[in-house]
């Protein structure tokens, strides 16, 4: 018998209800603005009523579609080794997302080039801990946006036999995901035949969804692959101020996505995702690294679990300019909460600083440590006779030492996390070795990572055929 999981709740069952007592009023009377004419039509087909671009749902209809999409769902790698089922207990972590800068460890800020999303990907390629390769690690300024989407996945699928992440950029973009897809896995046709892949779908608050998401949720849907339908709102700026109302609004937006996708397909995977914080009012810019951000990530972890859904949420998440001392309080404060709430994937588990702004590979490197230190956290211990070793304290008795029983052998490499960064020996052995700071170690674990990371073969006749996709 194990030890229970660890677990963190910060609502109880009232206020649960009350919250989504409050999405369906916001769903039904206040509605949500559809930037996408075959959303508005779908949905009108199923019964909302629709004025302009506003959609106003009715609860049966939300309700059926929620009772539609699956507790959970296995997405397949090209590697059936790394398959990841996501609703089953267990996190799965992705790294940063979305940022268009690269930070170094001095302080300085570029545009993020496409020979750093590749390095991105092989250091995801490389972590035990990171499931998923990603989706935009950065966005390579160097290749023009109408054919980025499709260079950004080539280095995914290239470097990685991870599951990945489609372009959420437009429907367009979404079809050509979708063909890339089948063309790694050999699927006849222009679509994948199971779930391969996951894309990150994200409404603009408050209560909005801009042509580009909304298509790109409904080629996907069709399609039968999952998606993280998420909403980033800001308290005291896109969203009211109290944390109730946050929910309250991002919970709405998240369920108008999650009908939406059922609509065009019932049985579409689907991921609650919540990304909301606070504004910052002394700058009126995003906070992710506030307790309130935590917070929110806690009580959305109930509200989706509530609802028999799997969760997302962040992350190693710092409003930090530089992997210091502040980036790593808040992503660890992030991250455990995370973990403990139960959250299902875990995105921006590694990499991000600066408000999802920019990415630090020493950072990434850091940030994996923290996940796998957070793994050991969850998995806990199992009791039972051998573990409890009565018999072994009694032997020893008061006064004793266990460091040469041989039950210490047989246990400590199993039942004791071991850190390839952490500086856990003496003062005078850290000296001996060059008083090297965490961030330094960073470094150069980065750099052996990068250069004995041997990127997985494709076979040659479909690597062309990709070749080929993302030259176009």
């Amino acid at each position: 018998m194990g030890l229970a999981a660890p677990s963190l709740s910060v609502l109880n069952a009232k206020e649960i209800e009350q919250i989504k007592d409050a999405s369906m009023d916001i769903l039904q009377h206040t509605g949500v603005k559809m930037d996408y004419a075959s959303a508005r039509d779908v949905l009108r087909a199923r019964g909302a009523k629709v004025e302009g671009e506003i959609v106003f749902f009715p609860p049966r209809l939300v309700q059926e579609a929620v009772m539609s999409a699956p507790r959970g769902f296995r997405l397949y790698a090209r590697n059936p080794a790394k398959n990841v089922s996501i609703g089953d207990g267990n996190p799965v972590f992705v790294p940063g997302y979305g940022a268009p800068f690269i930070t170094s460890v001095d302080g300085a800020k570029r545009k993020a080039v496409y020979e750093d999303f590749v390095q991105l990907v092989r250091l995801a390629g490389a972590s035990s801990n990171m499931d998923i390769t990603g989706g935009v690690l950065v966005e390579p300024n160097d290749i023009p946006e109408k054919h980025r989407h499709q260079q950004m996945l080539y280095a995914c699928l290239a470097n990685s036999d991870k599951p990945f992440m489609g372009s959420a950029t437009g429907a367009e973009h979404a079809r050509d995901s979708l063909a890339m897809a089948a063309t790694l896995f050999e699927d006849d046709g222009d679509r994948p035949s199971q779930p391969v892949m996951i894309t990150l779908i994200n409404s603009l608050s408050p209560l909005m969804y801009d042509a580009r998401m909304a298509g790109a949720l409904m080629e996907y849907a069709a399609a039968g692959q999952p998606l993280i339908i998420a909403s980033l709102g800001m308290a005291g700026s896109t969203m009211p101020a109290t944390l109730a109302s946050v929910l309250s609004v991002q919970n709405a937006e998240v369920l108008a996505g999650i009908t939406l996708a059922q609509v065009v397909r019932e049985g579409t995977p689907v991921v609650y995702g919540s990304a909301s914080s606070i504004t910052e009012m002394r700058y009126g810019s995003l906070s992710i690294g506030a307790p309130e951000g935590a917070w929110i990530i806690a009580a959305a972890a109930q509200i989706a679990h509530s609802y028999g859904l799997p969760c997302r949420a962040g992350g190693s998440l710092t409003d930090s300019k530089l992997p210091d001392a502040q980036a790593a309080s808040e992503s660890m404060m992030n991250m455990l909460t995370a973990g403990l709430a139960g959250v299902d994937v875990i995105l921006h588990a590694a990499g991000i600083l600066e408000s999802y702004v920019s990415m630090s590979l020493e950072k990434f490197v850091l940030d994996d440590e923290a996940c796998s230190a957070v793994k050991r956290i969850l998995r806990g211990g199992d009791v039972n006779k051998d573990t409890l070793a009565v018999g072994l304290i009694h032997d020893i008795g008061p006064g004793g030492e266990f460091l040469s029983a041989e039950h210490t052998y047989g246990h400590f490499r199993s039942e004791f996390w071991q850190s390839p960064l952490a500086e856990r020996g003496s003062y005078d052995q850290w000296r001996l070795e060059g008083t090297r700071t965490a961030l330094v170690r960073a470094q150069i674990r980065l750099q052996q990572i990068l250069e004995s990371y041997q990127a997985p073969p494709l076979p040659k006749k479909v690597e062309k055929r990709l070749r080929e996709s993302a030259a176009r």
